[in-house]
This record gives C-alpha cells, sequence and structure tokens, in this order.
C-alpha cells in the first residue's frame, strides 16, 4: 500500500467521523473482517501483501480513533 493509498484510507475515516449517523468503530471493524475473509481465501502471500497492509493501517486508525470508546465498555 502505497502512502497516497494510506493518506487516502485515513481521509476517508476522518470524513466519515463527521457524520454522525455513522457508528466510525464499527465500520471500521466491518472493514477490517471483510480484509481477513479475503486473505484466508487467498493461496499466496504475496497476493496477500497489500491487503496484510491496509489491514495493519485499519488497525491502527482503529486505535487511535476507537481506543476511548473501548476504554469505557
Amino acid at each position: 500500500m502505497s502512502v497516497f493509498q494510506r493518506i487516502e484510507l485515513v481521509n476517508r475515516v476522518l470524513e466519515t467521523m463527521n457524520n454522525p449517523d455513522i457508528l466510525v468503530c464499527e465500520m471500521i471493524e466491518t472493514r477490517m473482517n471483510e480484509i481477513i475473509d479475503k486473505i484466508n481465501q487467498m493461496d499466496s502471500i504475496i497476493e496477500a501483501n497489500p491487503l496484510h497492509s491496509e489491514l495493519r493501517i485499519l488497525d491502527w486508525i482503529l486505535y487511535q480513533v476507537c481506543s476511548n470508546e473501548i476504554k469505557k465498555l
């Protein structure tokens, strides 16, 4: 995943956070689960590498954005 793609991913999450009707943490978790499912269906580590990169970025974003929400639980 290129730097531009990472920035685009962060921007998408930030834009989504501006909409109070969207549950950002759930949206991120759903996307992460979709990526995990795709990775599990792939035969090649090389093929799955870009998805692993996106998953790591989403995990970092989830922690940064949702850590306060997680602490409240």
